[in-house]
């Protein structure tokens, strides 16, 4: 990357996409049901069977919500954020499946309801990360969610998302809701430019402040 890009880390707060950060390797590993979170109700959610659904579908409500604290500080429940978004058709639910975070319906819900600059960019070059950084923007962008190892070899691009709250000229830095606590792969996780290149999709949302009004 190129030394033109000043490094530039914004101060955003964490959100995992499960209620309790410290257990998601616990539950990524399939040691423990994500139903058993003792703090699935501050999900928002009616039962700890529909959190364990839910939590791990909502990477990308969890970075909304991260960017809505950090801009305008709180944001609603992970369950709230879900079921707007699937009544704006940002996802849709399919028998037991669930299709989404459909990019352009979440731009514009982003907009319409939070105020927020947001655009759907399915063709986003690495190249234009840092400056988009370092003008203010936060970015939800589509990786392999094995980037929280650095795995040498994912099988493919994208199916995860993480929120780019940095960038220096070695590395871009990020949250990433379903990293693991203790091993720098949660907050602030740094990945180098050339490793990222194999985990991400090309494509994600930036989202800018805005004017902070819903609806203006």
């Amino acid at each position: 990357m190129s030394d033109r890009h000043p490094r530039t880390i914004h101060a955003v707060p964490y959100h995992s996409q499960w209620a309790s950060p410290e257990l998601v390797e616990e539950i990524v590993e399939g040691a423990l049901d994500a139903a058993q979170d003792p703090l699935w109700r501050k999900y928002g959610a009616q039962t700890p069977e529909e959190y364990a659904w839910w939590s791990w579908r909502l990477c990308g409500v969890a970075c909304l919500r991260m960017a809505l604290e950090y801009w305008q500080g709180s944001a609603p429940t992970p369950m709230e954020l879900a079921e707007e978004c699937l009544a704006a058709g940002a996802y849709v639910r399919r028998g037991d499946g669930l299709d989404g975070l459909i990019y352009a319906p979440f731009a514009a819900y982003a907009h319409e309801r939070w105020g927020l600059k947001a655009a759907a960019r399915p063709h986003l070059p690495m190249a234009e990360i840092p400056r988009l950084i370092a003008s203010g923007h936060l970015l939800m962008l589509s990786v392999h969610p094995s980037i929280r190892e650095l795995a040498p070899a994912p099988e493919r691009r994208g199916g995860h998302l993480v929120l780019a709250v940095g960038a220096t000229e070695d590395a871009l830095v990020f949250h990433n809701p379903s990293g693991f606590q203790g091993r720098r792969s949660q907050e602030f996780v740094h990945a180098r430019w050339a490793d990222l290149e194999r985990f991400y999709a090309g494509r994600g949302v930036v989202m800018g402040p805005g004017t902070g009004r819903p609806g203006a």
